[in-house]
């Protein structure tokens, strides 16, 4: 309830927050919402008429949320790339991954996966898939 509360703080005389924010606020929680769960919770909202998200309402979507998240390793997501690891070296050209983030599953902008190789990236244009999984999944 605290951060629910200084969330929704910025509009006095109000309760809850702005249903546009679901997700963010989700994300602050340390939830990852698909894009899908965050549309339908907005879309529930607006459909009642409600373009703010009370706390009483808010709290079975985050549970929702939390209780349909993957619980993968990073050992998985190893596991995953490998198929794309045709060296057997540990490493996948930036491209491919590129690729692979922006068009399979819940798509990432450019903008993202810059970022996200950003300094994994060898002089060959090649990413060592393992140190990113490993950094992405570290709980530091």
């Amino acid at each position: 309830l605290g951060l629910f509360s200084v969330v929704a703080w910025p509009c006095p005389g109000s309760s809850g927050i702005n249903a546009e924010y679901g997700g963010d606020v989700l994300r602050a929680l340390g939830q990852n919402p698909t894009e899908a769960e965050v549309k339908k919770a907005r879309a529930d909202c607006e459909a009642n008429g409600q373009k703010r998200i009370a706390f009483e309402t808010f709290l079975p979507i985050y549970l929702s949320v939390q209780r349909n998240a993957p619980n993968y390793s990073a050992k998985d997501y190893i596991e995953g790339l490998r198929v794309f690891d045709k060296e057997g070296n540990g490493t996948i050209s930036s491209a491919e991954l590129r690729h692979v983030l922006t068009t399979l599953g819940e798509p990432m902008e450019d903008k993202e996966v810059d970022d996200l190789i950003s300094g994994y990236e060898d002089s060959q244009g090649c990413v060592n898939y393992e140190d990113l999984i490993r950094m992405l999944t570290s709980k530091e």
